[in-house]
């Protein structure tokens, strides 16, 4: 039996990926062991267990920005967590450590290497984090989402993703998806989401443009987020949801999508090929854009800045897409041509090749034989 230490969390974008590697894993080998490290504040605190797995936690560690007193304390914080990450490893007889990114990840790492455990890193992200960006001198099984990523030893994989949304074809489940957000199915269907939290300035926009887009013969499925004050509305044609739970039902129902550019998105729209508006986040180090970088280039997705997205974009841009029908097939095209739905299965398949390998495999960085990307 194998025994497989997943490290990271955080946000959905980091576990999500974590637990769909996790799932494919314990598909392939039963009998496999995943133990999961991340902090108590993370969403890793609630979903992991929720997905039946072992979640052993650290302290939220922030690298120090500046300094100050938390810059006085992370040395020694930092360094026992690591020893806490390294007596785990040692107890439970780790075979391989996969990390994602995240505050967990960084003393996963470090442990690994002291204890001469085999490393896998996923970065989700077209900009690596500190973390991964260190994870990839200690090791040659680095996978990435995207082909823009910059980092050493890395091999482009796609992202892992839930089963529901891999395996989805749209067109066969329309009818259902339809059904489940009493959408009309004589009208074409504009999906808008920010993510689980929602996007204020997508929200205000689309919420303001709404009788504009339903008036261009279109019906808006508006999943606003769970800390968003905009309420149900009484213009026909106009959907708002709080949160969406199936979002694999509003896929399928979707004919075009106004969105963030995270990654998990990002990823899940080219997989299931559906055109879009993507919206990054403007705060930051600027990696949605990057993320975007693809499906754009593609001809999938336009790509609009957050502060230019406003109701004359909708009304004279956005509104030029969504009558051009041609268009948007030929959008659709393109945005699945760059999609990857077996992003789960390479991830494993560099997770077991890195346990049948000897742990001095992991080599010094000054050793690496692979070309940096």
């Amino acid at each position: 039996m194998s025994t497989t230490f997943f490290a990271g969390g955080g946000t959905a974008g980091h576990v999500n990926p974590l637990l769909a590697v996790a799932d494919r894993l314990t598909e392939r080998e039963p009998d496999a062991e995943v133990l999961v490290l991340g902090t108590a504040e993370g969403l890793e605190s609630r979903l992991v267990p929720m997905r039946g797995y072992e979640l052993l936690t650290i302290p939220r560690l922030p690298f120090p920005r500046k300094p100050n007193a938390a810059a006085l304390r992370f040395p020694g914080g930092f360094l026992g967590a690591v020893r806490r990450v390294e007596q785990i490893i040692r107890d439970r007889g780790v075979d391989v450590v996969l990390g994602v990114g995240g505050y967990a990840a960084a003393p996963a790492y470090i442990a690994a290497r002291r204890t001469g455990t085999p490393i896998v890193v996923h970065e989700q992200n077209a900009k690596p984090g500190l973390a991964n960006r260190l994870a990839a001198f200690l090791t040659d099984h680095v996978g990435l989402t995207f082909s823009n990523t910059r980092l050493r030893h890395g091999r482009v994989v796609g992202m892992p993703l839930r089963r529901e949304i891999e395996s989805l074809d749209r067109r066969a489940v329309r009818a259902e998806g339809l059904a489940e957000f009493g959408l009309d199915p004589a009208r074409p269907v504009l999906l808008v989401t920010g993510g689980s939290s929602g996007a204020r300035s997508i929200n205000r926009t689309v919420n303001r443009s709404a009788a504009t887009i339903v008036g261009a013969g279109w019906q808006v499925l508006h999943v606003v987020g769970g800390k968003s004050d905009i309420g149900p509305s009484d213009l026909d044609g106009y959907h708002v949801l709080p949160y969406c739970d199936r979002m694999d039902l509003a896929y399928a129902a979707s004919d075009f999508v106004v969105s963030r550019a995270g990654a998990g998105m990002v990823c899940e729209l080219t997989a299931v090929g559906l055109p879009s508006v993507l919206v990054p986040y403007p705060v930051g180090n600027g990696e949605q854009r990057h993320n975007a970088k693809d499906v754009v280039d593609a001809g999938g997705a336009v790509l609009v800045a957050d502060a230019e997205f406003d109701e004359d974009w909708v009304t004279f841009q956005l509104l030029n897409i969504l009558q051009d029908r041609a268009r948007i097939a030929d959008m659709t095209v393109r945005a699945g041509s760059v999609g990857h739905r077996d992003g789960a299965d390479r991830m494993t398949d560099l997770v077991l090749d890195a346990g049948r390998t000897p742990a001095s495999r992991t080599r010094p960085s000054g050793t690496s034989t692979t070309e940096e990307r």
